[in-house]
């Protein structure tokens, strides 16, 4: 794994991130320590993590993880977690505002056994708290030495580019990373918000970055998945459900990495993995896994550099359906010197 700064921040992080949502969920105790162990061991330096997930349980593994390892390897690792979701059922239990992200936070560095969280992200837009007690209450976390730097997810570019556009108005440290969906299945977020995120200076921080386990190969053309996976025990589950997922483009996708890692003698998420931590404006891909096993195959992929061909026919077979206006061949000219249809 290579090193990159973390978005316009001067800290360093692997391009490979081990994400743990499910420590606690679909990996006991046991099996995420030897995760952790596993990932650090490869020299991968960066963690991340959030309240919700397995309602908090994830971070307390990290925690107690962190407390039984020598300071010599726990000293290196950039955490990261996140606040904004509910964690109980009370009425300021949840969003962005002071009172929800003050004891959110306190509640993270309580779980996780740190006197500060190196990076702290909003998991998602609020609508309903202002934006400037948001960014207010985030500026005192830093002074008081609770958090190092703050990164949003989730956001749409709009949402983005105000909230960057207020911390500058009110002289407060910007955001430094962007924690988005993308991989070979998602890419529209390149038509708006990743060029929000670079314009803004934010690193990229993908998840999901196998598609819920579709790039790895393991779901079939017309046949339901069975088994000990995701959506083999829900195949409706979430973004990823398979009634969703599955269509023409996706199964081309699929064929076009099984193609490339057949042809290069690795694992198909090896090759989606090369893919993305690659693309531009991309900080660390998130990695998650279920097992160890799981875990060695996608560290795999920061040996893997994909030649400009197979990063070419990636790129078109997994590009967007796209319409003639704003981000198609109209638009994009508009945007050119020249006037289009007269307007």
């Amino acid at each position: 794994m290579d090193f990159r700064t973390l978005g316009n921040s001067g800290a360093s992080v692997t391009s490979l991130c081990l994400g743990t949502m499910t420590f606690g969920d679909e990996s006991d105790e046991s099996v995420s320590h030897a995760m952790l162990d596993r990932y650090v061991e490869a020299g991968g330096n960066f963690v991340d993590t959030a309240d919700v997930y397995s309602t908090g349980v994830s971070e307390e593994i990290i925690g107690r993880w962190l407390k039984a390892r020598p300071s010599d390897v726990t000293d290196r690792v950039v955490l990261a977690t996140k606040g904004r979701f509910p964690m109980d059922d009370t009425p300021n239990g949840v969003g962005l505002s002071a009172r929800h992200l003050s004891q959110a936070v306190d509640a993270s560095l309580r779980r996780l056994g740190v006197e500060a969280i190196d990076l702290y992200q909003l998991h998602a837009f609020d609508p309903h708290t202002p934006i400037d007690e948001t960014l207010r209450t985030l500026d005192g976390f830093i002074r008081a030495g609770k958090i190092r730097y703050y990164g949003l997810s989730n956001f749409t570019g709009w949402q983005l580019t105000k909230l960057v556009h207020r911390a500058a108005a009110l002289n407060i440290p910007a955001p430094v990373t962007l924690q988005p969906q993308y991989n070979l299945l998602v890419r529209q977020i390149e038509w708006e918000v990743v060029p929000a995120a670079q314009d803004a200076g934010l690193g990229l921080l993908p998840w999901s970055p196998l598609g819920g386990g579709w790039l790895t190969g393991k779901y079939k053309r017309d046949q339901q998945p069975t088994g000990a996976t995701r959506l083999g025990e829900n195949p409706q589950r979430g973004m990823e459900a398979y009634d969703r997922r599955q269509n023409e483009q996706t199964w081309s996708v699929i064929d076009a990495v099984q193609r490339i890692a057949e042809g290069r003698g690795v694992s198909m998420a090896e090759v989606a993995l090369s893919w993305l931590t690659n693309r531009p404006g991309v900080t660390a891909s998130i990695i998650g896994a279920r097992t160890v096993e799981q875990l060695q195959s996608n560290l795999a992929s920061a040996e893997l550099v994909l030649t400009p061909e197979e990063t070419a026919e990636l790129d078109a077979v997994s590009a967007p359906a796209i319409s003639d206006y704003p981000y198609g061949e109209l638009g994009v000219a508009q945007q050119g010197r020249k006037l289009v249809g007269g307007r």
